[in-house]
């Protein structure tokens, strides 16, 4: 019998009006330090320390000092290391339950410097106030929110529960700015949903990987087989996933793949990072419960399979892609994923208080790393029929100041990054474009998936990303 897990590690960043981040929640487990502290540059700080509160021009206090500086020297280490004060702590953990104070929208930057509204959640206070997508937020609270990054306005957004926040909306085809009075309240999101997008055809979307995940998703498969038993062919929807529980990861692959499948493996400085995860429940069980997916139908494990990504997938969604992938279980349509393949470790300080550390990489069953570089889909299909949108501007993990190398090979190029003529171009064609709702009819990418698993003809990308493998799923029946 394989280790228990008794942590729950997240892998993955990503903005719901509250936070999922990348992480293993542990206590205190320390590597012993060998060498002596470094004597001379701890004098150094501490003299900085004391100049500041001789010299400054306004009296700091200790405890500020002394945080800024944790803070300042666990950020130095990567994009992901982070010190997390109480109320940073606080929205990590209620982000991994799929459970949060807000307003209940899921919001991106838009290319004005506004912060864009992507969906308001289901039955949340925004949703019942009239918030839309596509709508753009320019102030909360009399705030202006032009140039304000998506953390500042996920604090701004977030509250105790009954107090309010005025958002002033622009919205297309409205000549006035919109104001809105929004009561917060704790919002339960669902981050499974799926439907029969046509006889025969299913298709499931895993918005982040949260504690609930894999209790949803077997829910929903077995609502989907509910309604028709004979389903031929299944689109697993990971785009713009931004990651989250590593337990997530490991079951949602794990219900698509050889009982006790080796699924993902992590390897780090500590002992307990350096290890092997099976598709096995003591894996991916949270709860205590009974095995989520052993109600699932065998048909499950054989039924042809397409895993759609792009840019914004990551990291845990990027667990599942690339263990799809090794095993020839599903082929992956869309574009480069975002390509965070390392793990963060919570060390708590406090009780109110940790420390986010990158402690792992994590690699495929294969033994790829996907670390700044990412999935590489089997079939390149761009968003839309005339281009893969922002998609082709967007940030990836090699893009970010001191990220990690990948160990295993060369790194893959930065993110594409087109000449200002052609990046204005792209950005206008995207502003006329209504907001894509994944799984409608006008969705591109899951009529291609849909396309390829029926052996039609797929339209591939027009340029940038190497196709691994063009065999249709209907060629592997």
């Amino acid at each position: 019998m394989g280790k228990k897990l008794k942590n729950s590690g997240l892998v993955g960043l990503g903005v719901v009006a509250g936070v999922a981040i990348s992480l293993q929640f542990s206590a205190m487990a320390q590597k012993p330090v060998d060498p002596p502290l470094p004597l001379e540059e701890l004098r150094q700080l501490a003299d900085v320390f004391g100049l500041i509160k001789s010299d400054y021009v306004e009296p700091v206090e200790d405890k500020k000092l002394l945080t800024e500086a944790i803070s300042g020297m666990v950020a130095s280490l990567d994009p992901h290391s982070a010190y997390l004060d109480k109320k940073a702590y606080a929205e990590l953990r209620e982000g991994s339950q799929g459970k949060f104070v807000g307003l209940g929208i899921e919001i991106g930057q838009s290319e004005d410097g506004y912060i864009k509204i992507v969906a308001p959640i289901e039955d949340s206070p925004a949703w019942r106030a009239g918030i839309k997508p596509g709508d753009l937020i320019s102030r909360l609270d009399n705030m202006q929110v032009k140039g304000m990054s998506l953390d500042e306005s996920v604090k701004k957004m977030r509250g105790e529960p009954g107090s309010k926040v005025s958002m002033t909306i622009l919205r297309k085809d409205e000549a006035e700015p919109l104001v809105f009075n929004i009561t917060r309240e704790e919002i339960h999101q669902k981050s499974v949903k799926g439907k029969l997008v046509e006889p025969g055809y299913a298709w499931v979307r895993i918005s982040q990987f949260q504690e609930p995940t894999v209790d949803d998703m077997a829910a929903k498969i077995l609502e989907l087989y509910k309604q028709d038993p004979n389903i031929k062919g299944l689109v697993l929807d990971l785009r713009n996933d931004p990651g989250g529980v590593l337990q997530g990861a490991i079951g949602v692959a794990a219900a698509f793949l050889p009982k006790d499948s080796p699924i993902v493996s992590t390897n780090g400085q500590l002992p307990d990072q350096k290890q092997i995860f099976y598709g096995r429940p003591e894996y991916y069980e949270l709860r205590g419960e009974n095995d989520a997916l052993a109600k699932l139908p065998a048909a499950l494990k054989k039924v042809p399979m397409v895993v759609l990504v792009n840019t914004g997938s990551a990291s845990a969604s990027e667990i599942v892609a690339g263990a799809l992938q090794d095993y020839k279980r599903a082929d992956i349509i869309g574009s480069q994923t975002f390509g965070k393949g390392s793990v963060q470790t919570i060390r708590q300080l406090t009780a109110d208080t940790a420390v986010k550390l990158t402690t792992a990489r994590y690699y495929t069953p294969n033994g790829r790393s996907i670390q700044a570089k990412g999935i590489t889909p089997d079939v390149a299909v761009d968003e839309n029929a005339d281009g893969d949108g922002l998609n082709a501007l967007r940030t990836r993990e090699a893009d970010l100041d001191k990220h990690l190398v990948n160990d295993k090979e060369t790194e893959g190029a930065k993110g594409k990054r087109d000449e200002l003529e052609e990046q204005l171009r792209i950005v206008a064609l995207e502003k006329k474009r209504k907001p894509l709702e994944y799984g409608s009819g006008d969705d591109f990418q899951l009529q291609q998936a849909l396309n390829h698993l029926k052996g039609l003809p797929v339209q591939l990308a027009k340029q940038g990303t190497t196709v691994v493998s063009v065999d249709s799923a209907a060629s592997k029946k």
